[in-house]
């Protein structure tokens, strides 16, 4: 179980809006956030350009990185990015979420790609 107490309070609020919505993917994610941080999601912009497309929303159960280039407009929600990864999406006009957001905007989670 993660000690970070923004983590802890992040996965409670999760499992809450998971019943709360009826919707599987929040238990998800709190399930992958509360694993040790070594084992927790790292991916690289790049990554993401890979497997998306225009207008993807995507969630990262861990950190983004900037390695890579985006080439599309994309919102990605995530625990925490790195300052080279938010310039590259906000450049390429998509949006930076934190996760609790994503969760208050789309609370069903309906066209949400999970990218661990």
């Amino acid at each position: 179980m993660a000690t970070n107490p923004k983590i802890v309070e992040l996965v409670q609020n999760l499992k809450v809006e998971s019943y709360k919505n009826d919707a599987k993917i929040w238990k998800d994610i709190a399930k992958r956030l509360s694993k040790p941080a070594r084992r927790r999601a790292e991916v690289n912009i790049s990554r993401i350009n890979r497997y998306t497309k225009e207008d993807y929303v995507v969630i990262v159960p861990g950190k983004v990185l900037g390695a890579g280039k985006l080439g599309h407009k994309v919102t990605v929600a995530a625990f925490s990015f790195s300052e080279s990864a938010k310039k590259a999406i906000e450049e390429a006009g998509g949006k930076c979420l934190t996760i609790e957001e994503l969760a208050k905007e789309n609370p069903k989670g309906s066209l949400v790609k999970i990218m661990a």
